[in-house]
């Protein structure tokens, strides 16, 4: 593991049998259907973005949920794509690495950009990295942690970014974006509570992962992810063990997360080696592509923090 933005990348490198909306992108769907044309770069970015649009613009998704993003290398119909489009929305943060080329060769002159994060201070601090295999190279994030989705209350300043941005790109529809955005936001501040509500009993539960993405979410709720464990794809030595057990008691963990859906050996023996529970935690860029899937994902990263940090 190399601290990238997910644990597998199954996905990666796949061409445009998995972009049915980008294929799409040729045929310039915004002129047949006289909607804006829409560009989200990944998950959460679509998530939200669809949640303010609904149907009165075509929103589409450049990388496929569960590729890694960090290391994406665009398609030819990503450039298709973002050169039929009206409006593309990032994360920003320095996430989208592969985004600046992609944009220069659409040579779209009329493509609006919302970068999503506007506003937002990131966190310049990353969590230590504790080494487990020398040779692994850091997940470099040199504008800040960029994983601001993953607070509520940022989540809330993503989405009134987006909102404004397409009010901007499509003023015609600006009452529908209000009204979707303002719903959608209700659901932000109420999930907020939940997580205020729950962890307050938790306080100060410290957590190691394996994938930097936590921060703003612990600094939030009063949580510690204290380290990010780095550990070889192929196996582990009896060096590597100990030096991740060793993080464990300087930071006296209680609470080790991996992302879910991930089935690694070497984590699981780690655990065992460690006498902590792995669980799973949703950094939220794989999955459904529903709206609705950010809160019920977020619910089970509640949960799953509740549980562990008792």
């Amino acid at each position: 593991m190399t601290g990238g933005c997910s644990q597998s990348n199954p996905n990666q490198g796949k061409t445009s049998e998995q972009l049915p909306q980008a294929q799409e992108a040729a045929s310039t769907p915004s002129v047949q259907s006289g909607k804006t044309k829409v560009v989200t770069t990944f998950l959460p970015i679509y998530l939200f973005t669809k949640a303010v649009a609904l149907n009165v613009a075509d929103v589409e998704i450049l990388v496929p949920p569960g590729t890694e993003v960090h290391e994406y290398q665009a398609t030819p119909e990503n450039v298709k794509a973002i050169a039929t489009a009206n409006v593309l929305v990032k994360n920003g943060l320095g996430l989208e690495g592969f985004l600046e080329n992609t944009v220069k060769n659409a040579q779209n002159s009329k493509l609006a950009e919302i970068d999503a994060s506007k506003g937002i201070k990131p966190l310049n601090e990353i969590s230590p990295i504790v080494k487990t295999a020398q040779e692994e190279k850091d997940d470099e994030h040199t504008q800040g942690n960029p994983h601001v989705w993953l607070d509520p209350v940022l989540a809330k300043q993503q989405v009134t970014n987006i909102r404004d941005g397409l009010i901007a790109a499509d003023p015609v529809n600006k009452a529908t974006y209000e009204a979707n955005a303002a719903t959608y936001i209700k659901e932000l501040e109420n999930l907020n509570s939940e997580f205020q509500q729950t962890l307050q009993k938790t306080p100060s539960c410290t957590f190691i992962t394996f994938h930097d993405a936590f921060p703003y979410l612990a600094k939030r709720y009063n949580l510690k992810q204290v380290a990010v464990v780095q550990i070889p794809e192929d196996q582990l030595s009896p060096t590597d063990v100990q030096n991740a057990v060793n993080a464990v008691k300087k930071y006296k963990v209680k609470a080790l997360f991996s992302e879910p859906g991930v089935d690694n050996k070497l984590l699981s023996s780690l655990s065992k080696d460690l006498k902590l529970t792995l669980r799973p935690l949703d950094s939220l860029e794989t999955g459904e592509t529903n709206p609705q899937h950010y809160f019920e994902a977020m619910k089970a990263n509640l949960q799953t923090l509740q549980t562990a940090c008792k």
